[in-house]
């Protein structure tokens, strides 16, 4: 049976106004020191022609990990396409800034102190704040919380906290934002000082809210920037294999924030849709064959419902900010550096504009799987032509479609970026066999998004044509192609109407 999708503006209703920076990004703390990373997949990997090897105990990171010398913020190529984003959150944090030492007086001579796992230069920091006041981003932050700041009984001191915090603002790039540690209910995996307990962190966040206040009252207080203390995967899911993060105990945001005295500005929270093929044995993750169902594509909305919840109840009214988002946790799975995670991608932004205001930090701007652009060379991935879409295309004003939803076919609407009157529709074909027919109201600019002859393609076409860079990083042709009344959505593709 045909599927057809009638666009009708006559059925649209206004839901809200979304942030101008719903679109931002993680730079991971160990991509500005140097440090340990996801391991690179191989090409066949990549391809799908090669399986990646089971891995029996997921916490051997060992087997995981490799070495990666710093980034280079001021890389002309890293810097131009980042600014074609537009205005972004930039955040530093993850993992390894929860252990980071800020040595910006040179004493350590590259060793690193005891009771932490790297070392930030000077140097190192005041690139990225150039790289920040270059793409005309807001700086965002989590600091050091870790056996070299203090123990788990002892109140958190912030003597290094404000030597990062007084640098950048001397220097001229303000931290904006910041969460107290990053993925605090993970407990050990996250470095935190040996027996650190919910009440531990309760104790701190506070301080460190109040110290925030007094000190840098114009910086937003985020948090708590928890992981997986709600239902992750949904009910009813039967693609992903077994529970997430199985092996340990995740604490609730209610113990982490306790009696909850400093009150925060941004409720946080980070979603993954899974877990990689690197991270596999602790459940979590969904084989490629589910990745247009629709219980995979469910996920990300089904976590920004729960959490908003937990928003309610701690910042009423308040902003929602994901602060880490991608395909899968542990680097992304083998195919996210590919076509196949577009419709994942755009469908994560479509249905959180219906949920809530907020920013989503997507992990990361150019390191591992998952990143918009590839490690080392800065080459766009599919994702970053297709976020760039979005934010060129889709205004603030967000709109329910009107439309009865259809297994298979996922519909979003905007205003339209440029000012002028109309609306932005954007119809995901989450099917692997058939194609979805748009009949539109009047004519329309056509942005079609699919893979460059299959889904798990490294490059992507706009409209039958591949996106790469030209001479001098010179973007691609990103324009659309005038239709009238019948489109038709490929299987697997994503498009954009302009109205």
């Amino acid at each position: 049976m045909k599927k057809i999708v009638n666009l009708d503006p006559s059925k649209l209703t206004a839901l809200r106004q979304i942030d101008e920076r719903l679109v931002s990004y993680n730079i991971e703390m160990t991509e500005v020191t140097g440090g340990t990373f996801w391991k690179a997949y191989t090409e066949a990997q990549v391809d799908g022609t090669e399986e990646f090897p089971a891995i029996q105990d997921w916490r051997n990171m060992g087997n995981l990990q490799q070495w990666y010398d710093p980034i280079d913020t001021t890389n002309p190529r890293l810097i131009k396409l980042a600014k074609e984003l537009g205005s972004a959150w930039v955040r530093v944090s993850g993992t390894w800034a929860n252990k980071t030492y800020y040595d910006f007086d040179g004493k350590c001579g590259g060793k690193v102190p005891e009771g932490f796992q790297n070392v930030l230069t000077k140097e190192q920091w005041l690139h990225l704040l150039d790289f920040v006041k270059a793409v005309g981003g807001k700086l965002m932050v989590s600091i050091a919380n870790c056996p070299g700041i203090h123990a788990a009984n002892e109140p958190m001191p912030f003597e290094q906290a404000d030597l990062l915090f007084r640098t950048s603002q001397e220097y001229g790039v303000p931290i904006c934002a910041a969460e107290f540690t990053n993925e605090p209910n993970m407990g050990s995996v996250s470095g935190l000082p040996q027996g650190y307990t919910p009440a531990d962190h309760a104790r701190d966040h506070a301080l460190f809210g109040a110290w925030l206040k007094e000190n840098y009252p114009d910086c937003l207080f985020v948090g708590p920037c928890t992981v997986g203390d709600i239902d992750m995967l949904g009910k009813g899911n039967d693609g992903a294999g077994g529970g997430m993060a199985a092996g340990f105990e995740i604490v609730t945001t209610e113990a982490l924030l306790g009696d909850y005295k400093t009150k925060l500005d941004v409720f946080s929270y980070h979603y993954y849709n899974g877990v990689s093929e690197r991270g596999a044995a602790m459940g979590g993750h969904w084989p490629y064959e589910a990745i247009l169902s629709e219980q995979y594509l469910g996920v990300a909305g089904h976590c920004a419902r729960q959490y908003a919840s937990k928003r309610d109840k701690y910042v009423p009214g308040g902003q929602m900010w994901v602060t880490e988002s991608g395909d899968a946790g542990c680097g992304g799975n083998t195919w996210a550096s590919t076509y196949a995670d577009v419709p994942r991608t755009l469908n994560e932004l479509g249905e959180f504009a219906t949920i809530t205001d907020g920013v989503i930090f997507h992990n990361t701007l150019a390191s591992s799987d998952y990143g918009f652009l590839k490690h080392g060379s800065f080459e766009p991935r599919p994702n970053y032509y297709a976020v760039l879409l979005w934010n060129r295309l889709m205004g603030k004003v967000c709109y329910n479609s009107g439309l009865e939803k259809q297994e298979g076919t996922h519909v979003y609407c905007h205003s339209r970026k440029d000012g002028k009157e109309g609306f932005v529709y954007l119809v995901i074909n989450n099917s692997w066999t058939e194609t979805i027919t748009v009949e539109l109201p009047k004519e329309a600019e056509v942005y079609a998004l699919t893979g460059n002859g299959k889904l798990r393609s490294r490059t992507m076409l706009l409209n039958g044509k591949e996106l790469t860079l030209g001479e001098e990083d010179e973007l691609p042709d990103l324009s659309g192609v005038k239709a009238r009344s019948e489109v038709e959505v490929a299987p697997g593709g994503c498009t954009f109407f302009v109205i």
